[in-house]
């Protein structure tokens, strides 16, 4: 995982849990990739690490899902290149790419970037995740 990318889960079970945090943005929707989904915020801070990273336009941001973690499967983010077979998305000149292998996984999954009291990082809210961990990054589907 590329340095300074935090990552949170919440699943549909948690979202009261959140109240007090502002309104969550609204997502925008890509047309390439229409089962993953970033806020204008998680746009705007994966723009200001890929331009703190002095990283070229072939880099983009990859979401996957890899084995392990607390409840069986963990997100991964990182800065990437384009590889055969990866879903390709561009949000408001961000690239996102998925591996064929992740894409069930996260389908209908919103990245967000939210700051509180506790900190600040990513945070994926996985309608399909069936269970959660304490540690923000695993799920179970």
């Amino acid at each position: 995982m590329a340095e300074g990318l935090h990552i949170e889960h919440h699943g549909h079970e948690h979202e009261h849990a959140h109240a007090e945090q502002q309104a969550p943005a609204q997502p925008i929707d890509s047309a390439s990739l229409p089962d993953v989904k970033l806020t204008p915020k998680a746009i705007e801070m994966v723009r200001k690490m890929h331009a703190k990273e002095a990283l070229g336009a072939e880099h983009g941001m990859r979401i996957g899902v890899v084995g392990g973690g607390c409840s069986g499967f963990q997100y991964s983010l990182n800065f990437d290149t384009q590889k055969e077979g990866d879903r390709v998305a561009d949000f408001e000149g961000v690239q996102v790419f998925v591996d064929e292998i992740s894409l069930p996984y996260i389908a209908g999954t919103t990245l967000d970037y939210v700051e509180g009291l506790h900190g600040a990082g990513f945070r994926f809210d996985n309608p399909r995740a069936s269970r959660t961990c304490g540690c923000g990054s695993s799920f179970s589907a």
